[in-house]
């Protein structure tokens, strides 16, 4: 690891209450690490019993839809404007339901119960497919053990899916 702000190579030090913390000789500061952080959203209908479920370009998984936070966004600005870029879809109201920490892309996941108009899609060049599901079938399709499953059985529960 480097020092974003002078390029000096970052050594561990131990600071009191936090532990090992990268640390810069050339600042003479301790450099907290960045990653990026991004909306994921379960995406329901009006009725809530309908899920809809992504296939990324070159993707054989359904996946909740997500997308990043842009420089200077909020996460309440990024839910309707990723919606519509991948989808064409139109987000009606949204709830935060909780945050999880992705580490194969090293990004904050943020996970919203987004209701949107139930309808066809127009897909962007990131989606290959997207998909309307009942609970039953979004549960059986997504991947096992991902932070996708993870938020989509949340949210279920929080909507009272359960089943």
């Amino acid at each position: 690891m480097y020092c974003r702000d002078c390029g000096e190579k970052l050594t561990l030090r131990f600071l009191e209450k936090e532990g090992l913390v990268p640390y810069c000789t050339q600042c003479d500061k301790f450099k907290f690490p960045f990653f990026p952080v991004a909306v994921s959203m379960t995406v329901v209908n009006r009725a809530e019993d309908k899920i809809l479920l992504a296939k990324h370009t070159g993707d054989e998984e359904y996946k909740l839809l997500a997308g990043y936070i842009k420089k200077g966004e909020s996460a309440e600005k990024a839910i309707p404007r990723e919606l519509k870029e991948e989808t064409n879809l139109t987000a009606i109201k949204w709830r935060f339901y909780a945050s999880r920490y992705h580490d194969a892309k090293n990004v904050l996941m943020l996970n919203f119960i987004v209701t949107a108009e139930e309808g066809e899609t127009k897909l962007n060049e990131e989606l290959e497919e997207t998909r309307w599901c009942t609970p039953d079938e979004a549960r059986s399709l997504i991947k096992p053990q991902s932070t996708a499953e993870y938020f989509l059985l949340g949210a279920l529960n929080e909507l009272g899916k359960k089943k």
